[in-house]
């Protein structure tokens, strides 16, 4: 009889779109009972994850699936690097990119499956300034966007649509001095939009920031878009989402294992969509297999037929999820409003006797 490996659920009950309720129902009823056994811990603050993840690979726990959005992954996988307990994610947040790259199902019973199936292997992440990362890092419009995006006070894709269209054509684009490994003579000034340091291929939602990059290759996807106009929008925002916009000769890209970017003033950088202000240089590299991750065979980019069809499915699977929460509460609601006129009938039942 094969040993029951020992995982831990890290639920963050304030991220993303879904609601925590219906997954943990979903853990208990499709969970692989023969192959795991389960502790579900709930974060109360930020950082939490990251301690809960660090304790649990000090004890030797096999895995640690973080529940919720980007920032509760890259909270929970910062412990588990260059440990033996491997990273799992089921995810319910408003970008989903490392799960999406990993083609792990928005949907959280596809999650689970992949989950049950225990396919484990090493992948890359990224440092930048220190800061591990493992989707995708960036200065510029992305980091700016990142910072209104965090400050919005509702999450989302439509959020995050209306913060591009907003302040996209009026953003400002500054200039960086960009130097590859170390090589003062490859050092070269672009003009940019932004810059962006993948792992992963995307942001999540489906915008491929970077088609060709895997996590399990060593070297980073680096993608420098050039300023543009609103006659160019329109073009590289379709190129965005249907994974070409490596093929628009207004985007550079090229591939290296560490780069240092220089700014004029100091300003915002992102990891993995959570935004920071940093100084004026920015040192970004990759780490080759250093984190185990429970996840799909395949990896990166989707077709966009399989695109439109993941749209469909995870949109009708938060309706579904949503529509089971106001069953629920309706459901206990009922109850209580039964027990309320029981409890009535029963004191003007009462009443009548004695009098």
């Amino acid at each position: 009889m094969l040993e029951t490996k020992r995982i831990i659920f890290v639920v963050n009950p304030i991220s993303g779109t879904t609601g925590k309720k219906r997954i943990l129902q979903l853990i208990e009823s499709r969970l692989d009972k023969e192959k795991y056994s389960c502790d579900i811990v709930t974060t109360k603050y930020q950082g939490h994850a990251t301690e809960i993840a660090r304790a649990a690979a000090n004890q030797g726990v096999d895995i640690v699936c973080a529940i919720g959005g980007d920032g509760t992954v890259n909270e929970t996988a910062r412990a588990l690097v260059h440990t033996e307990t491997a990273l799992a994610i089921i995810p319910c947040g408003s970008g989903n990119g490392l799960a999406r790259h990993l083609h792990i199902p928005v949907d959280p019973i596809g999650a689970i499956k992949v989950l049950n199936e225990g396919y484990i292997q090493p992948m890359d992440y990224g440092l930048v300034n220190e800061h591990p990362f493992f989707c995708t890092c960036g200065v510029g419009f992305d980091a700016f966007i990142s910072m209104r995006f965090a400050q919005a006070g509702k999450r989302g894709p439509l959020t995050y649509a209306e913060n591009i269209l907003k302040t996209g054509l009026q953003y400002n684009p500054e200039t960086y001095d960009v130097e590859v490994e170390d090589d003062a003579k490859n050092k070269t000034s672009y003009k940019a939009f932004l810059i962006s340091c993948a792992n992963a291929c995307q942001y999540g939602n489906n915008a491929y920031i970077a088609p060709q990059a895997s996590v399990r290759d060593g070297l980073l996807d680096v993608t420098i878009i050039e300023p543009f106009g609103a006659i160019d929008a329109p073009a590289i925002s379709f190129q965005l989402f249907n994974g070409t916009l490596d093929k628009n000769s207004r985007i550079k890209t090229f591939r290296c294992k560490k780069l240092h970017i220089h700014r004029q003033d100091k300003g915002a950088i992102h990891y993995d969509g959570d935004p920071i202000v940093t100084g004026k240089d920015m040192d970004v590299e990759i780490v080759p297999q250093g984190i185990l991750c429970v996840a799909s065979s395949s990896e990166g980019m989707v077709a966009p037929a399989e695109n439109i069809q993941n749209f469909i499915a995870e949109h009708f699977n938060e309706m579904y999820l949503r529509s089971e929460e106001l069953l629920q509460r309706n459901l206990i609601m009922k109850q209580r409003i039964g027990k309320l006129n029981s409890d009535i009938m029963r004191k003007l039942s009462g009443k009548r006797k004695e009098e």
